[in-house]
């Protein structure tokens, strides 16, 4: 069978052999990045059972993905051990992407800087829904309709909150007029939810990305069985007792100043991928990275796609699922809670959204001999976010990690720096 790794590496030697096709990369200097890199809070890496040669390759291979072109930002979190043994940010948050004049202000990005995790943001919701069954307000094996009458309809009856978790619940897109397909829409809850709820359901457990449905449909229990919004159980369960500044669905007014912005990078997305995307987004990539950089994004409440944090942040969470669900001694989640979320689900096979072949939990994508984290992660777990935003556990390696970018790029010379990275931080840290 076809690795997910191998895929990419098809798609990386087809790319490489395109650049100069109408690639779009940020100014990137020739000589050091020491003027365009800050470091945030570490620890010596002997600390950990490092050495500074490991690190050094971890990092000369981070100024590699930047030196691809594909990102105005860069912020990257290494845990070892719990902790926090590399916590760096490259470029600028804003002011150097391909699309901007030579004179733009430029405002460098740094470890503090928020970052929106797009997809990776599933991977937090699927943790609260695992809550709340914790507590006894959900039963995973029961249908949604059960919480959700109105979910029932259309054939989607027998749907479960596991088939949600996992990506088999048979509707891995809404049913949008051309007109509707707009990003702005997703600010509306009431209205997705109700056009979920009348959309006709398609192969019940076949393996396809939920790309946006997912996300509101499990958004959409927590609210119905708690009383309480998904912002307000979410700060409750997760971002109050984990300490954190950001971590939230959309960001407060106050935080936009410094957010990073997301650019348009790499080469142009057209067919056949261009309709490939936009299945799985609702709208055009290009769109989706517009409206990412906007007050109605910011505003919105998107459980599967528009939750801000910094990488240490998003190393700080899966950290959290990695100890076993205890954080500065306080119990957040059971042992048995987190080994459920994480527990793979069937084998790896051809996803019929993202058309690659994906392992997911009920909640994560896998790792595996090869994956998304690098090679030989069995084992490991987290999620991928638009494009190229990972979070993820890796109990064998005993790492947590945050690799956030603001460059949106499917194809472009970015793919073999960024998987040449995963390799690296694989093997550096056994």
């Amino acid at each position: 069978m076809t690795t997910i790794p191998s895929a990419f590496a098809h798609v990386a030697a087809a790319s490489q052999r395109l650049v100069g096709l109408g690639d779009a990369r940020v100014r990137v200097p020739t000589g050091s990045l020491a003027s365009l890199t800050t470091v945030g809070e570490e620890v010596a890496p002997e600390a950990v059972g490092l050495s500074d040669a490991k690190i050094n390759k971890i990092l000369a291979d981070l100024d590699g993905l930047y030196r691809s072109g594909a990102h105005p930002g860069i912020t990257f979190c290494l845990r070892k051990g719990g902790k926090v043994v590399l916590n760096r940010a490259i470029g600028h948050a804003r002011g150097n992407a391909p699309s901007d004049a030579h004179d733009a202000e430029k405002i460098l990005i740094s470890p503090e800087t928020p970052v929106c995790l797009f997809s990776a943001s599933k991977a937090v919701t699927a943790i609260l829904a695992h809550k709340l069954a914790e507590e006894g307000g959900i039963d995973l094996d029961a249908p949604v309709a059960r919480y959700w009458p109105a979910f029932g309809r259309r054939g989607k009856a027998l749907i479960t909150v596991r088939d949600v978790l996992s990506h088999r619940a048979g509707i891995p897109g809404i049913e949008l007029d051309k007109a509707e397909r707009t990003v702005e829409r997703l600010n509306d809850w009431d209205w997705i939810c109700d056009r979920i709820a009348n959309s006709k359901v398609g192969r019940l457990r076949m393996v396809a990305y939920h790309a946006i449905t997912g996300g509101f449909v499990l958004g959409e229990l927590i609210q119905r069985v708690t009383g309480k919004t998904l912002v307000e159980y979410h700060e409750e369960k997760l971002r109050k007792p984990l300490g954190m500044k950001h971590f939230t669905y959309g960001l407060p007014q106050q935080h936009r100043g410094v957010v990073a912005e997301n650019a348009v990078a790499g080469m142009p997305v057209m067919f056949p991928l261009a309709p490939v995307v936009e299945r799985a987004l609702i709208v055009p990539f290009n769109e989706v990275v517009r409206a990412s950089n906007t007050d109605a994004f910011m505003d919105a409440v998107i459980p599967a796609g528009n939750i801000y944090a910094t990488a240490e942040e998003t190393s700080r969470f899966f950290q959290m699922l990695l100890d076993g669900g205890v954080w500065n001694g306080k119990v957040i989640l059971k042992n048995e809670t987190i080994a459920r979320a994480v527990k793979p689900v069937g084998y790896p096979i051809p996803d019929a959204t993202l058309l690659l072949p994906m392992h997911y939990s009920e909640g994560m994508m896998m790792g595996g001999p090869m994956s998304l984290y690098g090679p030989f992660t069995t084992g490991a777990y987290g999620h991928l976010g638009f494009m190229n935003i990972l979070g993820w556990a890796d109990p064998k390696r005993d790492i947590s990690c945050a690799l956030l970018v603001t460059g949106k790029a499917i194809l472009g010379p970015h793919l073999v720096p960024w998987m040449k990275l995963l390799t690296t931080i694989g093997t550096q840290c056994k």
